[in-house]
């Protein structure tokens, strides 16, 4: 949505009585003549601070005014709006159209979560089942002869699995070998 559109989608919002107070109004205007590059010029800058016109005629002139001028202008307007009134920026209607999630867009912060949300000890037990049964399929094949490796490994491996698992393990290998 371009910010023309936006500020369009706001003005009521904005010209309504008691959002904006004439200092905001006058320090908006200011940052609209001195930022670069410079959206209202000397002569705008003062129309739209003139004291003798009610606050709402400005106001409205110079989001009409901003308008015209294209998306660039509108955009510093809303820049400027953040700077000197961010609870009026936050509460603005078009951005909380913006705020509400698109039922068909993806969260990735939340689907970053749901990938990652059980933790290392599911990764483990993941990959310990893996492991065990490429052991089990390596150990399994006919075409190797790996039984000697194989108990060579276990053996050394008390420290890694538990001594009466090795034991099972190790039955098995030699089970395995008679057979």
């Amino acid at each position: 949505q371009s910010y023309c559109h936006r500020l369009q989608h706001d003005m009521y919002f904005l010209t309504s009585t008691s959002r904006l107070n004439e200092q905001v109004v006058d320090k908006i205007v200011l940052q609209l003549n001195r930022v670069y590059p410079q959206i209202l010029t000397n002569e705008e800058a003062e129309k739209f601070r003139n004291p003798k016109a009610s606050l709402h005629t400005r106001l409205s002139d110079l989001l009409k005014h901003l308008q015209k001028k294209g998306d660039r202008h509108c955009q510093e307007f809303y820049r400027a709006l953040q700077i000197n009134a961010e609870q009026l920026f936050n509460d603005l209607p078009s951005r909380k159209i913006l705020k509400t999630p698109d039922p068909t867009e993806i969260d990735t912060d939340k689907e970053q979560y749901m990938l990652n949300d059980r933790g290392p000890v599911f990764f483990l037990a993941c990959f310990s089942v893996a492991a065990g049964l490429a052991l089990f399929w390596y150990c399994c094949n006919s075409e190797t002869q790996v039984i000697g490796r194989a108990r060579r490994i276990l053996g050394f491996s008390p420290i890694i699995i538990g001594r009466h698992l090795r034991n099972i393990c190790m039955l098995y290998l030699e089970d395995m070998s008679r057979n």
